[in-house]
């Protein structure tokens, strides 16, 4: 191969290198973006709540549905999700069934689920201890700190991880949640 082919092999493969790199950048994650996805994912639980209180199941599925549908990235694989009262067989969640029934209880195959988002949810806060963005995924952990209608609070450890999809839209692709330890 001549100099000149080398030369001009070499102009290609950095320019290829810089156009992959400005399209992952231009996908990177904002911490305005993952701010709004914490926020929403709280008020989501709040609203799964508010549907159960004045109508019942039905209406909490429908509502956990449109959740799970513009929250999580199931249609991107399986989500690592380990909700915060699951244990046994069924502690991990990869699918959307299993999220569904976590939220909502009523699963014949999730028999232990009682429904986390049925609780009565009234506020919620996140506290990040620390947040990793790199490019179009984002790593969070810290405490989600939950009161229900009766003001009782519920501070549960979370980690998430978001990944941005095709469209712009951050889906959370991992979501570990569990009670502080405690000593007693």
């Amino acid at each position: 191969m001549t100099l000149a082919k080398l030369s001009l092999l070499g102009s290609a493969l950095l320019f290829a290198a810089a156009t992959q790199a400005a399209t992952v950048n231009k996908q990177a994650i904002t911490a305005a973006e993952l701010e709004a996805a914490q926020q929403a994912w709280g008020q989501a639980l709040i609203n799964i709540s508010a549907a159960y209180s004045q109508g019942g199941r039905e209406q909490a599925e429908q509502k956990a549905r449109a959740v799970l549908d513009a929250a999580y990235g199931y249609n991107l694989g399986p989500v690592l999700f380990k909700p915060t009262l699951a244990s046994g067989e069924h502690t991990f969640r990869t699918t959307y069934d299993g999220a569904l029934a976590y939220f909502i209880g009523g699963s014949s195959t999730y028999t232990n689920d009682s429904g986390f988002a049925l609780k009565g949810w009234q506020q919620y806060q996140f506290n990040n201890a620390a947040v990793h963005m790199n490019g179009d995924l984002a790593l969070t952990m810290g405490h989600v700190i939950l009161t229900d209608a009766d003001g009782q609070v519920t501070t549960v450890d979370k980690t998430w991880g978001f990944k941005k999809d095709e469209n712009g839209t951050l889906r959370i692709v991992l979501h570990h949640s569990s009670l502080p330890y405690s000593a007693n």
